[in-house]
């Protein structure tokens, strides 16, 4: 039986939707809110306005695709639903960034994972960062409403064998352990959740809060880009967008004017500071673009005599904190554990080598798993720490310096994976880095990773998760935003993103973006409604 194309049935239904790629001639629209940015922040944010009865437009630079275009193959999906074409990276090459341009943003290919914010990632905000009214108590309510609206729960199937090896090594070691809650409904367990979910059992901003914002008299323009505000004294006046082409690549030549009383930034920790630093908005300390974090990721890949097939089931289903905390919350580097999901033109490229080599390896894909580490920055003066700035183009991209503290938890988290894999039973293990080969005992590994040279380029590093760059906290000097996002220095502008996060988080972070833009946009609507 066919599964509905929401989108399709809404919009026989009179959804009001633009393409920016379409336009015959310019365009100006008007609402009470504009949102920049469709995913966790942006989608959150508009239903909930909507539902208050204010008219809302959400702006979303990329197109729109769904459920009936999701094919499960890469070639389609990396180009039409990724920044840059799945290309993005840090300013040097050395980090591949992961983010969504699509409408529904990241949520829309993001592997379900769904944690709250930890508490004493909370507890550092409030005490280093001047961040008030956060605390795990004071956020828990916003954290069940999204939780409810979204489906978050403990995955009940049992995990994929890809998953099961961390559970497994974890179980031999001692280590601790737990399952992932994510946000599904009526899951198929199909596995290529980053391809964009073809079922419509991923909670996505796609299925849930943009429709729901569309049945509410709200309106989206997709396929174009925010190129900057107007501004005039303290107040945003106006947001003028390019309409992109259907491949999102190069504008049209048509410009669409949007006015609004209220503005909220929603682009993620690359691309709202970007447009705020496009549009020269007032930033009095230099505090927009800076302490941009990500969680870091290096992995470890273990191949088996049994069938891993890291292709198929629930993404990510099981996780390890025993590295996170395990020097308080701000020692030495720590780490969470996670599996990805490994399907072939994303495994060709993470396993490395090339020719025979490359092919080799491949050879051995549904006998493979592939372990990672999110390395949780910020919590340290030595942590790594980013900066987006402006390419010549006026494109924003990450200046992310790399530290010999990040090096030094990056080559204990080779250890770690490395040795969980072995005690799960792995016959040979590879460290994804330029020089390493596969070798088939824990010994040999961490002889291998003790004289790996960790530097750019020859390891092998990732990111899913970009926080920072307009930091919330109460003192302009150190904050673009107060602690309700509100910008310091502009009246009505507001950021519901990950943006605001003083640091990262150690944990995927889309549930803490939903949580956080609930409480924030239930009290901006009670705002504006006043």
């Amino acid at each position: 039986m066919p599964v509905p194309d929401l989108f399709a049935e809404g919009l026989a239904r009179g959804w009001k939707t633009y393409d920016g790629s379409r336009l015959e001639h310019d365009l100006t629209l008007e609402a009470d809110v504009a949102i920049v940015g469709s995913g966790a922040g942006g989608g959150t944010t508009a239903e909930i306005l909507s539902a208050a009865g204010l008219k809302v437009l959400l702006i979303e630079e990329g197109p729109l695709k769904t459920s009936s275009d999701f094919t499960m193959q890469e070639a389609d999906a990396y180009p039409s639903l990724y920044q840059e074409g799945i290309g993005r990276m840090s300013k040097d090459g050395a980090v591949t960034i992961l983010q969504g341009r699509t409408v529904g943003g990241t949520t829309v290919i993001n592997w379900t994972s769904s944690f709250r914010t930890p508490d004493a990632t909370l507890q550092h905000w409030a005490r280093e960062h001047g961040v008030i009214g956060h605390s795990s108590q004071e956020m828990a309510p916003w954290f069940a409403q999204m939780e409810q609206r979204l489906g978050v729960a403990l995955w009940h199937l049992p995990p994929n064998a890809n998953n099961d090896v961390l559970r497994t090594g974890c179980d031999a070691l001692g280590y601790d352990w737990q399952v992932i809650p994510r946000n599904v409904k009526g899951c198929w367990n199909l596995g290529y959740c980053g391809m964009g979910c073809p079922t419509n059992a991923k909670q996505s901003m796609l299925v849930t809060t943009i429709p729901a914002t569309l049945d509410h008299g709200g309106e989206l323009l997709y396929l174009a880009r925010a190129q900057r505000l107007l501004l005039e004294d303290d107040q945003v006046t106006g947001i003028e967008c390019l309409g992109m082409d259907e491949r999102c690549v190069a504008p049209t030549g048509r410009k669409i004017l949007v006015k609004a009383k209220h503005y909220v930034l929603a682009g993620g920790g690359i691309n709202t500071p970007g447009l705020l630093l496009r549009s020269e908005a007032p930033n009095p300390h230099g505090r927009t673009g800076k302490r941009t974090f990500l969680h870091l990721v290096n992995f470890s890949a273990a191949q088996f005599e049994q069938v891993i097939n890291p292709f198929y089931g629930a993404p990510q289903s099981v996780y390890s904190d025993q590295f996170q905390w395990d020097d308080g919350v701000g020692g030495r580097m720590s780490y969470k554990l996670e599996v990805p999901p490994l399907h072939p033109a994303l495994a060709s490229t993470l396993l490395g080598r090339f020719g025979i080599d490359n092919a080799l390896r491949m050879e051995q894909l549904p006998h493979t798993n592939v372990m990672l580490a999110l390395l949780r920055d910020g919590f340290h003066p030595d942590s790594a720490e980013g900066t987006v700035v402006l390419r010549s183009d006026d494109s924003p991209v990450l200046d992310y310096r790399i530290t010999d503290y990040t090096w030094d938890g990056l080559r204990r988290a080779f250890h770690s994976m490395a040795e969980i894999q072995f005690a799960a039973g792995a016959q040979a293990v590879l460290p994804l880095h330029a020089d390493a080969g596969y070798v088939k005992t824990a010994k040999q590994a961490r002889e291998l990773i003790d004289n790996l040279r960790l530097e750019r380029y020859r390891t092998r590093l990732g990111c899913a998760h970009v926080m920072g760059g307009c930091a919330m906290g109460e003192d302009p000097r150190q904050a673009v935003t107060d602690s309700l996002g509100r910008h310091h220095q502009l009246g009505n502008l507001s950021i519901h993103d990950g943006s605001l996060f003083p640091t990262s988080i150690g944990a995927n972070p889309q549930l803490s973006v939903y949580g956080l833009s609930a409480k924030l946009a239930t009290l901006l609507a009670e705002r504006l409604k006043a």
